[in-house]
């Protein structure tokens, strides 16, 4: 492109001079154009190419790398036993990984309810990693025949999807938690994460491990058969092993979600699942889950909010990661208006469980109540783009935005889209009250008291505090 110009140029002084060679010295400039211009084109062309490249390939595209972020989401592990109802087991085998790798304080780890979101999507490992920005994967699959398991895991960078390590267990049931121990050490090595100990797995009783998986995975059903199928397998591995920790914990887990469901009467739920839970800790005073289930117990039932937060520190001393210990505290304190302390609890379980609906719908509340209500209502309006009946969220964007914003007709389009109806009734009565429109507001305050007024009178009580706070407010103006 340069020799074209000077070519001319040439041309025309030739033309000028009427000569018709070219001389020595003008093929000498044309010679030092082609090479020069043509040298700086090559390296135009190979450094715009290079840079074309870099912005397109994975190592630019939002996904975190691991030596600036070690962090991790185990998949689901594949059941490719003969017997699909082993799903369980697989499904359990795989979050049994990610609870050990979780106990590694210089790795994050992403949580089960986010790295299982994407069972059965048809993603690529950049796209998943993307999504829950982490900087490698875990995948793999299980087979169980019997007493025989075979275990095949992969990590994966997740940048460019490239394999750092892969390996095949073939053992017997009974080495299961030696084999989580090896790939949980495998893992780390390969991240280049420097510990002083490796974590390890706490042991469960090889004849009833199958069954506390099953029990666990029922649990996590959310369901109502499904509690009561789980509390049937939790006895029926404590008849087979008296003394597993981990059966009695999951036991007291099952009392205290029966009790919140009102599938049995809190006094008979919270004895029982103390009992539980106290057993437990007898035989493993290190149990977690039970350490976090008095947590629970202390805080709902027996409103004692030290005792609460003492249980929460003992788990976090023992699993500083721990969020189910993380996200107890972290309401704990919401509830007691420690909302400073509060939220950036509510940022780890975020950071941790980023496709999680509850998880920012939990900071959403925290923020309400710490009236930023942009921010709550960004973290309502994500909790919907993850699930879009999510029960609670755009009640929280409405009275986000008739009481922090004074947007009643705002609100009033929000709840339309409520699921719960109660929640409904209650903004209702609020808007119309806002917006002046007495008998609109009067009927949706009726129609809450006649039909919950007894189930959730807290409802009912909030209604009567707005709607007189502002009968205060406009007669003091007046």
């Amino acid at each position: 492109v340069l020799g074209f110009f000077l070519t001319l140029v040439i041309a025309w002084f030739q033309g000028e001079r009427g000569q018709q060679k070219v001389t020595r010295l003008e093929i000498a400039l044309i010679a030092l154009v082609v090479v020069v211009g043509g040298a700086w084109l090559w390296q135009t062309v190979r450094s715009t190419s290079e840079s074309s490249l870099t912005a397109s390939t994975p190592l630019d595209n939002g996904i975190p790398t691991i030596e600036k972020d070690p962090s991790i989401a185990v998949l689901p592990l594949e059941n490719m036993s003969t017997d699909k109802e082993q799903q369980y087991f697989s499904d359990g085998i795989s979050e049994e990984l990610l609870n050990v790798l979780n106990k590694v304080p210089e790795l994050r780890v992403i949580a089960r309810t986010s790295s299982f979101a994407f069972k059965g999507q048809d993603l690529s490992v950049p796209d998943i990693a993307r999504r829950l920005n982490v900087a490698s994967i875990l995948q793999g699959s299980v087979r169980k025949a019997g007493n025989r398991v075979r275990i095949s895991v992969q990590l994966v960078r997740a940048t460019d999807g490239a394999q750092l390590w892969t390996e095949t267990y073939d053992r017997n049931l009974d080495d299961i938690f030696q084999v989580q121990d090896e790939i949980a050490a495998s893992v780390v090595e390969q991240l280049k994460i420097k510990l002083l100990k490796a974590p390890t797995v706490t042991p469960v009783d090889p004849r009833v491990y199958a069954l506390v998986l099953q029990a666990q995975a029922l649990l996590d059903q959310q369901s109502k058969d499904g509690r009561a199928q789980a509390l049937l397998v939790f006895k029926q591995a404590l008849s087979i092993a008296p003394n597993e920790a981990r059966a009695w914990a999951g036991l007291g887990r099952v009392y205290i979600n029966q009790s919140i469901y009102s599938e049995m009467p809190p006094a008979e739920a919270a004895k029982l699942a103390r009992e539980a839970l106290d057993k437990a800790l007898r035989i493993d005073p290190r149990n977690v889950i039970a350490i976090t289930g008095l947590a629970r117990l202390a805080a709902d039932f027996d409103f004692d909010a030290q005792a609460a937060a003492d249980y929460n520190r003992r788990a976090l001393q023992i699993e500083p990661n721990n969020l189910v210990a993380i996200n107890t505290l972290g309401i704990l304190l919401s509830n007691v208006g420690r909302f400073d302390e509060a939220l950036p609890l509510y940022d780890y379980r975020v950071a941790h469980d980023p496709a999680n609906p509850t998880a920012y719908n939990n900071r959403g509340i925290t923020r309400y109540y710490a009236r930023q209500w942009d921010a709550a209502i960004d973290d309502f309006r994500t909790a919907l783009r993850l699930s879009p009946a999510f029960v609670g969220a755009r009640n929280g964007i409405a009275v986000s935005l008739l009481v922090g914003k004074a947007d009643a007709a705002g609100a009033l389009r929000e709840i339309n889209g409520e699921p719960d109806e109660a929640s409904r009734l209650q903004v209702r009565a609020l808007a119309y009250h806002a917006l002046g429109r007495t008998r609109e507001s009067n009927a949706a305050l009726q129609g809450l008291i006649r039909k919950y007024g007894e189930q959730q009178p807290t409802l009912v009580a909030l209604a009567y505090s707005y709607r007189v706070d502002r009968d205060a407010v406009r007669a003091q103006r007046l």
